[in-house]
């Protein structure tokens, strides 16, 4: 597809110069009389599950098995090896500004961008013009995993667990599955599972959340998660107090 938005630098430039002008001539779109102010304190929680595990398992896997997954997951393992600086986060999520979901320096206002998590991704396979929603119907949880895993309705079902309002399945059975699954694809899908719902998609320590599997049902077609992972960047430092 020749006509990409991430190649259309010119029509970024359009789109800037248009909201800037319709933000002159009408204003926000906040309530009458709203002042925009940053929080004098901001409360970080930077509670992280163990990678470890999934940073053993990718290590020994041989150069086949990497492949596969860069073939199927882009640049998903690098986010392994990124470590949370609680303290730089902490300085700078007092700079989040609620109201307009961006950073704001004094005069300058930053922003993740969905070109910006598409690139640190790096996976050609995902269709950028395709985004991820929720379907009206979404089949059982454990019908999802049994795709995604190879096994058998039994074997899921007995290791669903519910952890408050949602259902999850422990990372340690995860990790079984990767160590002994005869399928190499099947075993790289779980894996790449396992990072969706222990780093990016954290819920409940150890464990993978339900709603994780719809998204990643979607991503063998093509679909791309940016905009949800992007959308949970801006519901995560929304949450910031």
């Amino acid at each position: 597809m020749a006509n990409k938005f991430l190649d259309k630098v010119e029509d970024n430039a359009i789109v800037r110069i248009w909201l800037e002008k319709v933000q002159s001539e009408k204003g926000d779109s906040l309530v009458k009389d709203y002042v925009s102010e940053l929080w004098d304190y901001t409360h970080v929680s930077v509670t992280q599950n163990s990678l470890q595990e999934l940073k053993e398992i990718w290590d020994k896997w041989n150069d086949e098995t990497k492949q596969l997954f860069y073939f199927n997951y882009g640049d998903l393992t690098y986010l392994l090896d990124v470590k949370v600086d609680e303290r730089l986060f902490r300085a700078i999520a007092q700079y989040w500004n609620p109201a307009y979901s961006c950073f704001t320096f004094g005069k300058v206002d930053l922003v993740p961008t969905v070109e910006e998590y598409t690139a640190l991704l790096h996976c050609p396979r995902l269709q950028v013009d395709k985004a991820y929603s929720k379907a009206a119907y979404v089949p059982a949880f454990w019908r999802k995993l049994m795709n995604i895993t190879g096994m058998s309705e039994q074997w899921i079902v007995a290791r669903i667990k519910q952890k408050g309002e949602c259902k999850c399945i422990p990372w340690k059975n995860l990790r079984d599955l990767i160590l002994a699954h005869p399928d190499g694809k099947k075993k790289v899908d779980v894996f790449a599972l396992s990072i969706y719902g222990l780093l990016i998609f954290p819920r409940a320590l150890g464990h993978m959340d339900e709603a994780v599997s719809d998204l990643f049902d979607w991503l063998g077609k093509g679909v791309t998660p940016v905009p949800t992972i992007l959308a949970e960047t801006f519901r995560s430092l929304n949450a910031c107090r």
